[in-house]
């Protein structure tokens, strides 16, 4: 009876170790949130977020903090610099004051951002897992010199 397997096990799942969270309307807290698991925040939320996966935040969302993620979609308020290495997206509800450091960036026409925008760009790597720029250096090295007269 104790020893049985639970019906995730017998069904054959297995757990990621990433699952999503939820912080509900009508809740606020105080600190810092780390997430490996997607994160949505329809509450008020005076602290950090640090995720490894997709950030969201609701219409009726607030954040004073830092925010920083893979992804990023934003309909409420945010208050801080928003860091994501992916896609970053301003829907038209949203109001951000603070600074945007993205890869790509959708913005509404009717959301509302005050700051300052800068793009990265993740290093492009190779098969081989090599930068671009690591590549370049081998060809350059491993080529034998050439003399010209």
């Amino acid at each position: 009876m104790f020893n049985a397997k639970s019906k995730s096990e017998a069904l054959g799942e297995t757990s990621s170790g990433s699952s999503a969270s939820l912080i509900g309307a009508g809740t606020s807290m105080k600190g810092d949130i780390t997430s490996n698991g997607d994160l949505r925040i329809d509450g008020t939320l005076v602290g950090n977020i640090h995720c490894t996966a997709k950030v969201v935040i609701g219409a009726n969302g607030v954040v004073e903090g830092d925010i920083s993620g893979q992804q990023a979609d934003i309909m409420g308020k945010v208050t801080g610099t928003i860091k994501v290495k992916d896609l970053l997206q301003l829907k038209s509800s949203c109001t951000v004051n603070g600074n945007l450091q993205s890869a790509k960036l959708q913005i509404e026409p009717s959301a509302s951002f005050n700051g300052q925008c800068h793009m990265i760009h993740e290093d492009a790597r190779s098969a081989n897992g090599k930068t671009v720029q690591e590549f370049k250096k081998d060809i350059i090295s491993q080529s034998p010199a050439i003399a010209i007269s």
